[in-house]
């Protein structure tokens, strides 16, 4: 299953039927899991561990040192889940020990052409990245986000599950889940109606929050009024108090 043409350190521990396609290198360090297809002209540096049936595109970079200044070869990991797709040209960067030491990717994400992941971000699962989405940095991103192409997202921000970004979006703060934002720099628009619906998400829910985006962006209130005010009347529904808690966990402030 490994190309005559591939390089893979005996440092490596591949599972039995991993592909790995010619002209690629994988180095010491690198642990993958069974069914997952490495094309030709990969590179993968460790110490990374990949999970089963990934499918990793040409000319990825996967498991690469940061080039964050402050790097200092520390021995920093990468670690990605099941079942995700990273298509040509992604780059990937290891952690660093200024934040956990450990980039980290969950499972069923669809990583397209030309992303970039910088180092310690930590990615949920069922995410999609469109083609030259790039995170810097200590970047959060929660299940289900969908960044599109060019949508750039600044270090430290957390983008909340369900989220959707606009093309060519800036993005320099938090955005709460459930949350549609674009622009440069980013403005909330409404709740990712469609994605919710695509989902399966009741009409009832959908509903409560968009009541709730109206209370926390279109009534003039401020943020601490606004979230005691979604704080009694829609905490009920769960998934309005998930929109609660990303806003209460903004350290940056969020989109708005």
């Amino acid at each position: 299953m490994i190309h005559e043409q591939a390089i893979v350190d005996p440092g490596a521990k591949l599972a039995a039927d991993v592909r790995v396609g010619p002209w690629s290198y994988i180095g010491p360090g690198v642990e993958i899991g069974p069914g997952t297809i490495v094309e030709s002209h990969v590179v993968i540096k460790g110490p990374t561990t990949i999970g089963e049936h990934n499918h990793i595109y040409q000319f990825s970079t996967v498991g690469e040192a940061t080039p964050d200044l402050k790097y200092r070869d520390e021995p920093t990991r990468l670690v990605i889940g099941d079942h995700n797709v990273i298509r040509e040209n992604v780059t990937i960067h290891r952690g660093t020990v200024q934040d956990r030491s450990e980039t980290t990717i969950g499972s069923h994400n669809l990583i397209m052409a030309y992303v970039h992941i910088g180092h310690d971000c930590v990615l949920g699962d069922h995410i999609i990245m469109v083609n030259n989405a790039a995170l810097a940095g200590h970047v959060h991103v929660g299940d289900w986000a969908i960044l599109s192409g060019y949508t750039l997202v600044h270090q430290f921000c957390k983008i909340g599950a369900h989220s959707f970004s606009g093309m060519a979006t800036g993005i320099g703060k938090d955005v709460p889940a459930f949350v549609t934002v674009s622009g440069q720099p980013a403005e909330a628009k409404t709740i990712n109606v469609e994605g919710l619906r695509r989902r399966g998400f009741s009409n009832e829910t959908i509903s409560q929050l968009r009541r709730a985006f109206k209370i926390l962006y279109r009534q003039g209130l401020t943020l601490e009024l606004a979230l005691q005010r979604l704080e009694t009347m829609l905490r009920e529904t769960p998934e309005v108090q998930m929109l609660i808690d990303s806003v209460r966990a903004s350290e940056r402030g969020i989109v708005r």
